[in-house]
């Protein structure tokens, strides 16, 4: 009985140190996001609500907050209140799996790969949930978008995963994280820079990001799955998105970067250094690359991604079963 009540109490303080960094994160990456925008198109970004803006995000969060949720005539109550909680309610059971230091992993399962993979998907279904719930025609559209692109490119993505998961022998984090060692050169990304790529281009057409921000495309769709929502319900899905972009970062860092390994600093700090320089390359090409068509996104998946992941996984079981 001692054992499972510290247990629980462990998983209980993870849950609540997981939703302040999901929190701290959301406020940040929104910060930087505002920031890096401003500088690309040489502007200051915003620069009143505190000393260079940094209190903008919280005077936002606040303001949306006070703001009354609106529901148009003829939208389906449940899935339309349903939909942002659901885009939501994943994000803690996404991070709890991932090793953010020796010591700092929330949850320690042997299967935390399949967790994640099968939490992430719920998102889709949010996204359909919204569309469908909302009554407009635009929402619809970006809804059908949002699955045909999610299920696109989760198909490359596992591929790239299952790559480093032969390689490894594991699908828990902590073991592949382990199996990297604490030199750059150790790291997956050497040994398997193609499953990389792949990966980190999937993530970024997962979380529905530029240039692959078809679902939400305003000069077509005036803002996609969410065009109704307002107040909470937008601040809803607006803090999925940055969760999303923190978890896939996370899994990449743990994949691909040695996670927590690295010399000369605590492992932390070295897995939060890693993580936010993939998030700035994630912000930087929203700035930087044309939104493309919703056929140029198709078939960069069916033509490229996945031939190229299905080969690469086919080589890496191959050598595999060799040496």
């Amino acid at each position: 009985m001692s054992y499972e009540f510290h247990r629980f109490f462990y998983l209980l303080i993870a849950v609540v140190a997981t939703a302040a960094v999901v929190a701290v994160s959301a406020l940040i990456l929104i910060y930087l996001e505002r920031k890096v925008a401003g500088h690309v198109q040489r502007r200051p970004g915003p620069f009143e609500v505190g000393p260079h803006g940094v209190l903008q995000t919280v005077a936002d969060a606040l303001k949306l907050m006070g703001k009354q949720p609106f529901r148009p005539d003829g939208a389906d109550r449940l899935l339309f209140w349903l939909a942002p909680i659901l885009a939501f309610a994943p994000a803690l059971p996404l991070l709890l799996p991932i090793p953010f230091g020796p010591v700092l992993t929330g949850l320690e399962v042997n299967l935390g790969l399949i967790l994640i993979l099968a939490f992430s998907g719920i998102n889709a279904l949010a996204l359909c949930m919204a569309g469908w719930g909302s009554n407009n025609k635009w929402a619809l559209l970006g809804a059908a978008r949002a699955v045909a692109q999610s299920v696109g490119y989760e198909i490359p993505l596992l591929m790239s995963v299952l790559s480093v998961a032969f390689m490894t022998g594991t699908l828990n984090l902590s073991k592949i994280v382990a199996y990297q060692g604490p030199w750059p050169w150790h790291w997956n990304i050497f040994t398997q820079p193609l499953a990389f790529l792949i990966y980190f281009v999937c993530a970024v057409a997962e979380t529905n990001r530029a240039p692959f921000d078809l679902p939400e495309a305003e000069s077509e769709l005036t803002a996609g799955f969410h065009t109704e929502y307002s107040g909470m319900g937008f601040g809803l899905f607006f803090l999925a998105e940055y969760t999303n972009m923190l978890v896939v970062c996370s899994v990449a860092t743990a994949l691909f970067l040695g996670g927590w390994q690295a010399p000369f600093l605590p492992g932390f700090w070295w897995f939060l250094i890693k993580i936010y320089l993939l998030l700035l390359i994630i912000i930087w090409f929203r700035w930087t690359f044309p939104r493309l068509r919703f056929d140029q996104l198709l078939n960069l998946n069916w033509k490229w991604l996945l031939p190229l992941g299905l080969a690469n996984l086919m080589g890496t079981a191959l050598l595999m079963k060799i040496f």
